[in-house]
């Protein structure tokens, strides 16, 4: 592919697609490849852009920088770079930022403070602005007279509002050299040539067989010769969580403080099985939480080892600091973890990596995963650099049969992994054929979909049951919106066509994440609702963090009534056993070949809700990379913590919807144990399956409708 022939338009994307592991073609040099290599050897390998490409654009480029904090292969650069001058800018913006921690933000920190030496090592520089994006660059722009914006392509709807602004005030704007025009662009991973013909299943995708693009090294950029502004020195997290806190707009700070509260700390609080939660365990973000006396393992420290040269953020975490150069160091030590290595800084990736690997190749997305997400590396750059040491470990071939090394398979399968729900999202989000409005959020990394509908009136969260997703609300998102709710429905982490990463799966997890979505996305107390394992989400999230709910409406809820409980035995999920693995294979072969009948039997009143759409939405969600690692989390379930302690902590309304031809509980007895030993509980009995709310969904409107 020749790059300086690349299409650019203004508002268009330019789309990826994907290669069988055992196809790729010759691998660029890359220039931090050795990753040690003086500076010298690297500038020999830049990208060059022929001089009468670069005469071909006569304006100043503006090159918006966001969540691709790198200058190797990055397109956008590369076509900005045509351009007579370019001025490369990163904006904090109070709307794309909230929802950062402060170990996020240090990320960032270090991320921009590599790209803009690298930038200036070129004659260039990174501009560095506080406010509003739109406001930043229209500044810009006019100053630099500039006839283009360079903007990688988007998912997150925090992040499309603010490039949908930037294009707001451009063509609300009069400029005597012309409009300028606003240029999506994307890092190809795969050679997709229509989005709209993607299919949205993984297995029907590994069909085309399609080839992974080949990265680009950075070119050389123009001289920075305009005279602009600049805001002070280097900030520091300091001075970002001061203009985070002067949003006027932000939220009380003893409702963001809830996320501060693990779960787990709750439960130490109150004295729940304290023996079981010892230890240090590893989380999906990365971060490492201590054993119940505050204390951490320590990180030992090796021969000729500075503790400024850690490749880590901290001591204690496990997340690779940026920016390029030490990930890139760090990627080539994380490959070669079977080599023996006399070099300190490679034996702690190696030590943190024997930490992160919670499951098999868990550790690549902890150690990586934030690295990845901030582009401070990109997807397709990991997965050449992977290949290439493959085949330097096989004399230039490539095994049919699969990876010498466990690192090599566990990076190629996390990138593989993320650009396929990168590009479901962005399918979803282009879709007509939704009944709903798609929108992402960003979670610890991870790509999540979600709805909300109605304007007006109290809010409410659906959550779904082990499998579905949010349309199996399909028939109850509008009608509870047009009682007067603003309603949001969420496809919850390893569910739907949410993202489903190589983490150990747990109940705390999603209560956090839905602890999460509700503080980040809807920004006040819900009304929680929640069916099968979906219901005891919820009555954890109240149980947990009272503040945030209104009340808790449980529809066939998991979980169960434990009389007199004097303390909960939260057992901790941790690596997969050999049972939990073939268990999970099992499973998954039963869950296709029968899911007709398993749906049937769950809705024995009205059996033609078990529709086409369902069993092929179920179907194709089974097909999806990681599926395997969520199911064997159904092995390690305990579902410990008694609904009547998570009631009783919570100490608000609640309402229980049965079906009482649910094949799945013994109604009876439940709803028996809830009347005797759940007091105050509201119980409305329906002739229905396990998914009344699907089965009998204009009844459980009603029913939701009056309880709000």
């Amino acid at each position: 592919m020749d790059y300086n022939d690349i299409n650019f338009k203004p508002q268009s994307t330019v789309l990826p697609l994907h290669l069988p592991h055992n196809v790729s073609p010759d691998l660029p040099p890359h220039p931090r490849h050795p990753p040690l290599s003086p500076p010298s050897l690297r500038k020999r390998r830049r990208f060059f852009v022929p001089a009468a490409a670069v005469a071909a654009e006569r304006g100043a480029a503006v090159v918006w920088f966001k969540q691709d904090l790198r200058i190797d292969d990055h397109p956008g650069l590369v076509a900005a770079s045509r351009h007579r001058t370019v001025v490369p800018v990163y904006v904090f913006d109070r709307r794309i930022l909230p929802c950062f921690q402060d170990e996020m933000i240090e990320l960032v920190l270090s991320a921009l403070e590599d790209l803009q030496k690298s930038l200036r090592d070129q004659g260039s520089d990174l501009l560095i602005r506080f406010g509003s994006v739109e406001d930043v660059l229209l500044e810009i722009v006019n100053k630099a007279k500039a006839t283009h914006i360079y903007a990688e392509e988007e998912v997150e709807y925090n992040i499309l509002r603010a490039i949908d602004a930037v294009g707001e005030s451009l063509s609300s704007m009069p400029f005597s050299w012309g409009t300028p025009q606003l240029v999506s662009w994307q890092t190809p991973f795969y050679d997709i040539k229509n989005l709209a013909e993607l299919p949205t299943s993984y297995r029907e995708f590994r069909k085309l067989r399609i080839p992974v693009t080949t990265p680009i090294a950075s070119p050389v950029l123009p001289s920075f010769d305009i005279e602009l502004d600049r805001d002070g020195d280097f900030p520091t997290i300091n001075d970002i969580k001061r203009y985070l806190n002067g949003n006027p707009h932000k939220l009380d700070e003893s409702w963001m403080s809830i996320k501060e509260i693990s779960a787990k700390a709750i439960l130490r609080r109150d004295h729940i099985n304290q023996d079981e939660l010892s230890g240090d365990i590893i989380d999906g973000s990365g971060k490492i939480y201590s054993d119940n006396n505050g204390s951490s393992q320590p990180i030992k420290s090796y021969p000729g080892k500075q503790e400024e040269k850690s490749a880590f953020l901290s001591r204690e975490g496990i997340l690779v600091k940026g920016g390029a150069d030490n990930v890139f160091n760090a990627l080539a030590a994380y490959l070669r973890d079977l080599e023996g290595t006399g070099r300190g800084d490679w034996q702690e990736v190696h030590e943190k990596l024997r930490m992160a690997e919670t499951r098999t190749g868990a550790s690549f997305g902890a150690l990586f995963g934030a690295a990845i997400g901030l582009g401070i590396i990109s997807r397709r750059r990991v997965y050449f650099e992977a290949i290439k040491y493959e085949r330097e470990r096989n004399a230039g071939f490539l095994s049919p049969f699969g990876y010498s090394a466990a690192t090599v398979a566990a990076a190629i399968d996390t990138v593989c992994s993320k650009e396929w729900y990168w590009l479901l999202a962005s399918k979803s989000l282009k879709s007509n054929e939704v009944r709903h409005p798609v929108r992402i959020w960003r979670w610890n990394g991870y790509l999540i979909q979600y709805t909300v509908v109605g304007n007006e009136g109290p809010g409410v969260l659906l959550v779904h049951g082990f499998g579905a997703f949010l349309e199996h609300y399909r028939d109850n998102i509008s009608d509870i919106a047009d009682g007067g709710n603003r309603v949001w429905a969420i496809t919850l982490l390893g569910f739907g066509k949410s993202e489903k990463p190589n983490i150990v799966y747990s109940e705390l997890i999603w209560a956090e994440l839905l602890r999460d979505f509700i503080i980040d996305v809807v920004g006040e107390p819900v009304h929680l609702v929640g069916n099968s394992i979906g219901g005891f989400f919820v009555a954890g999230v109240s149980g947990l963090w009272p503040a945030l709910a209104k009340s808790v409406v449980l529809i066939n809820t998991a979980g169960s009534v434990i009389p007199g409980y004097s303390s909960v035995q939260l057992t901790e999920a941790g690596q997969t056993s050999g049972s939990a693995w073939l268990g999970a294979r099992l499973l998954l072969v039963y869950l296709r070949l029968s899911a007709k009948n398993i749906l049937t039997n769950c809705y024995p009143t009205d059996k033609g809700r078990v529709d086409s759409w369902l069993i092929n939405e179920i179907i194709r969600a089974s097909y999806d990379p990681g599926v395997l690692i969520v199911l064997e989390s159904v092995f390690n379930f305990s579902l410990s913590i008694p609904l009547n302690y998570l009631f009783d902590a919570f100490g608000g309304r609640i309402l229980v919807i049965q079906g009482t031809r649910d094949p799945l509980s013994n109604s009876k007895a439940r709803l028996s144990m809830l009347k005797e030993h759940c007091n105050g509980v509201v119980i409305k009995e329906l002739n229905a399956g396990h998914c009344p709310h699907d089965e009998l969904p204009e009844k459980v409107n009603s029913i939701i409708g009056e309880w709000m």
